[in-house]
C-alpha cells in the first residue's frame, strides 16, 4: 500500500475550491419557492479538509479566498477546526467567494444552483505555491476544478510537480463542475495528466469517463481500473452514486462497496465524506477494506444531514454509526 510519512507537520494539503453554500430550511420545496437558508463553509477541498480535521489529522489548504468577511468567515472557519491557514491568500482583484444554493425538493431529489464566474479559488496562482509547505505533508489532494482555467490550473500543477519531487504521495479527487471547463477535449487533457501521475484517483463513473474521453477506453470499471493501474496508481476508487462504488488496488484487494442504508435529506455532500474518512482511515494504517467501510458509513451520515462541512464526523462518532448498522444489516463491504 501507499507509504504515508505521518511524521511531517502535516497529514494532508488540499488544493482548490472552497466556497458558500446556502442550504435551504425550507424542505421539499423548489428553490423559486425556498426563502430560508442556513449558510455554511463548502467546496469539495475544504469539506475534505474539515472532515479530515474532525477525524484528528493535521490538516493544510492551499487556496484563495475573497478579501471581504465571507473570505474572513472561511479562515475563522478552518482555524476553529484547526486547520492551518498560512496558505490561504486573499484575492487582490474584488473577485468573491463562489456561492452555492442548494435544493432538497425530496429525500431522493436535490440540485445545486452554483455562481462561479470569476470566482476567488480559480485566482490561485504559481507563486501561491511554496515547495516547502508541499513537503511539509504526508499527502496533497488536487480537486478536478482547480484543473479547468488559468491561473489556479498552473498553480495544480505546480504543486503536483513538488509533491513529486518530494515524494509526497498525491490524490486525484475529480470533482468535476461543468461550470468553467471550455470543452470536454480540454476535462480529458488536464484530469488525465494529473491522473497519470496519482497515488490514490477517487471519482464517480461519469468523472472517469470524462477523463478517459481521449484514451480509447470501453468505459468499464475494471478497463478503467486496468489502466490507471497501470500507470502510478496504487488505488482507484469508481462510485456509482446510490448503489454505492467499486474500488481496484495493486496489493489490497478489489472491493465491492454498498451504501449503508438511511433516509436520506439530500442527495449532495455524500462524496466528501466519503473521501475524508477512506484517506484518514488509509494514512492510520487501516486494511482497505475498512477504509472504505469508513468512507461509506461517513457519506451515508452526511447525505442525511442538512450541512456538509458542519456535519462531518468524529472518529467515535463514525465507529458508533458503524457498529449501529453493522448489527442490523451486516457489512456493506464485499471482495469483487
Amino acid at each position: 500500500m501507499i507509504s504515508f510519512d505521518t511524521g511531517k507537520r502535516l497529514h494532508i494539503i488540499p488544493v482548490g475550491r472552497v466556497a458558500i453554500d446556502f442550504n435551504p430550511t425550507d424542505y421539499n420545496r423548489p428553490l423559486n419557492e425556498s426563502s430560508n437558508f442556513s449558510k455554511y463553509l463548502g467546496g469539495s477541498p475544504a469539506n475534505i479538509a474539515v472532515g479530515m480535521a474532525r477525524l484528528g489529522d493535521r490538516v493544510g489548504f492551499l487556496g484563495r479566498v475573497s478579501d471581504d468577511q465571507f473570505g474572513t468567515y472561511v479562515t475563522d472557519y478552518f482555524r476553529n477546526e484547526g486547520i492551518d491557514v498560512s496558505h490561504i491568500f486573499r484575492c487582490e482583484h474584488g473577485e468573491k467567494l463562489g456561492l452555492t444554493f442548494t435544493e432538497m425538493l425530496s429525500p431522493t431529489e436535490s440540485s445545486i444552483l452554483m455562481y462561479r464566474e470569476g470566482v476567488a479559488d480559480l485566482q490561485l496562482c504559481p507563486d501561491d505555491v511554496d515547495e516547502a509547505y508541499i513537503a511539509s505533508s504526508a499527502c496533497l489532494l488536487i480537486s478536478g476544478t482547480a484543473l479547468c482555467t488559468s491561473p489556479t490550473r498552473e498553480a495544480s500543477l505546480k504543486a503536483l510537480a513538488y509533491a513529486l519531487r518530494n515524494g509526497v504521495p498525491v490524490v486525484f479527487d475529480a470533482d468535476y463542475r461543468a461550470y468553467t471547463w471550455k470543452s470536454l477535449d480540454e476535462i480529458a487533457i488536464y484530469t488525465s495528466l494529473v491522473a497519470e501521475k496519482a497515488d490514490i484517483i477517487m471519482g464517480s463513473r461519469e468523472e472517469f469517463d470524462l477523463m478517459e474521453r481521449l484514451l480509447g477506453l470501453d468505459g468499464t470499471d475494471e478497463q478503467s481500473a486496468a489502466y490507471w493501474l497501470g500507470r502510478k496508481a496504487e488505488i482507484c476508487v469508481i462510485k456509482h452514486g446510490k448503489s454505492g462504488s467499486h474500488a481496484y488496488s495493486r496489493s489490497d484487494g478489489n472491493w465491492d462497496v454498498k451504501p449503508f442504508p438511511v433516509t436520506a435529506l439530500k442527495g449532495f455532500g455524500g462524496g466528501d465524506g466519503y473521501a475524508s474518512s477512506f484517506l484518514h482511515a488509509l494514512m492510520a494504517g487501516v486494511p482497505l477494506n475498512e477504509a472504505l467501510e469508513r468512507g461509506s458509513a461517513s457519506a451515508a451520515m452526511l447525505v442525511a444531514s442538512h450541512a456538509c462541512s458542519k456535519d462531518m464526523p468524529t472518529e467515535e462518532a463514525l465507529l458508533a454509526f458503524i457498529a449501529e448498522e453493522k448489527a442490523k444489516y451486516g457489512t456493506v463491504v464485499k471482495k469483487l
